[in-house]
């Protein structure tokens, strides 16, 4: 075990506060990946608690995917190296309830997508390859079924929008706005799905896709901004019906 500096702890909520220290050394590169922590037995005298108590701040950076544990001679708890897609979705779970606990408003959660999604609208014209506009247009193919029911349809759709970050061939942009479109994308679509037609999303689609494979970023921005401002619509039309 490397030597960390860890601090003294008060008496309220000892395994929080305990997986907290192990959790920022890890976040400061105290500890790194496949490091190994010190026994229960250890940490306890280490932190002067309970071996319980350690067991339960363990069990909090496990659901944090932080650690893992392993049996047998060579066993021990590790700390592990959670990848981006995994941290992607408790990024997107976390977002996705505050949005359904209406911690945002209609005005910012349209002004994030209007800056952010027209921004990969032109990195992914600029960037996109052929497999980029392979997995846009499947999602078109899919989306121009007309016996597609309406959960379908939005699944289709978050495809679509992460696709097209996906093409901008920015690995953070992409780690970032998946937490954005599966928050955001599926709340305005279920919501104005019985109000808006089809048609209208699916021809604003190909426009982004014809934009994006004719890499015109302009062109793509535009028909981007042009989709989100009618689902903000609808959902504003939404809000305001409710008594």
């Amino acid at each position: 075990m490397k030597s960390i500096a860890f601090e003294p702890i008060h008496q309220q909520s000892l395994s929080r506060q305990i997986a907290d220290q192990i959790r920022q050394a890890i976040v400061d590169g105290s500890l790194e990946a496949d490091d190994r922590l010190p026994t229960e037995e250890e940490l306890a005298v280490r932190f002067n608690v309970s071996r319980p108590t350690i067991r339960e701040a363990l069990k909090r950076l496990a659901a944090q995917n932080l650690v893992r544990s392993k049996r047998g001679p060579s066993g021990g708890t590790f700390v592990n190296r959670p990848s981006v897609r995994e941290l992607s979705e408790s990024l997107a779970g976390a977002t996705t309830l505050l949005v359904g606990l209406e911690s945002f408003s209609l005005d910012e959660i349209t002004q994030t997508r209007l800056s952010l999604e027209t921004l990969c609208c032109r990195l992914a014209a600029e960037h996109r390859t052929d497999s980029d506009l392979d997995n846009l247009q499947k999602e078109l193919t899919i989306q121009s079924n007309p016996d597609l029911t309406a959960e379908e349809l939005c699944a289709s759709d978050v495809r679509f929008h992460r696709a097209i970050t996906d093409a901008t061939g920015n690995r953070m942009i992409s780690f970032i706005m998946y937490a954005v479109i599966e928050a955001l994308q599926p709340v305005a679509n279920m919501v104005a799905h019985r109000f808006r037609e089809r048609e209208i999303i699916y021809r604003q689609h190909q426009q982004i896709f014809e934009a994006i494979s004719s890499k015109n970023a302009e062109l793509a921005e535009h028909f981007m901004k042009e989709q989100i401002l009618y689902l903000s619509d609808l959902y504003q039309a939404v809000a305001d019906s409710r008594p």
